[in-house]
Parts: structure tokens; sequence; C-alpha cells
């Protein structure tokens, strides 16, 4: 955070609340973090991890099963 909000001088606190705050929404609601599954804060916070991480593993199961198919079709 030093590093993102210290590089800019702030002239009213109403402008460092402002980058605080995308600052802290940044990092709970679109960072994904490496510790929680590659999942954001909020995902794990409101419950939504396991929804994500089935629908994640379905994605990387049709992945593989659609890569496979176009393997054999090009070996034929």
């Amino acid at each position: 955070m030093k590093n993102r909000i210290l590089l800019e001088n702030y002239f009213l606190p109403s402008d460092l609340e402002r980058q605080v705050a995308a600052f802290v929404d940044h990092y709970n609601h679109r960072r994904y973090h490496e510790s929680l599954g590659n999942l954001t804060p909020a995902d794990v916070y409101y419950g939504r991890g396991d929804v994500i991480m089935l629908e994640r593993e379905r994605i990387k199961r049709e992945t593989i099963r659609q890569r496979r198919l176009l393997h054999r079709e090009a070996a034929a």
C-alpha cells in the first residue's frame, strides 16, 4: 500500500481517503491471493470460494477434454 499511496501528493484529506478506499476495494475484491487459492478475500469471506473452485475445475476438465479431442483429430 505504501508504494501506491505514498507516491502521490494529497492536498485534501478527502483525496487521501478516496485513494485508500480504492486500494482497499482493489485488494479485497479484485486482487487474487495465492494463499487463498487464487480467490479474492471477499470471495472467501462471503463463502463463494467453493462455488468458484468447482467452476474452475469444471472448466479445466472441459479444456483438457477439448485438447485431447483436437489432438486425436490432428493425429488421425
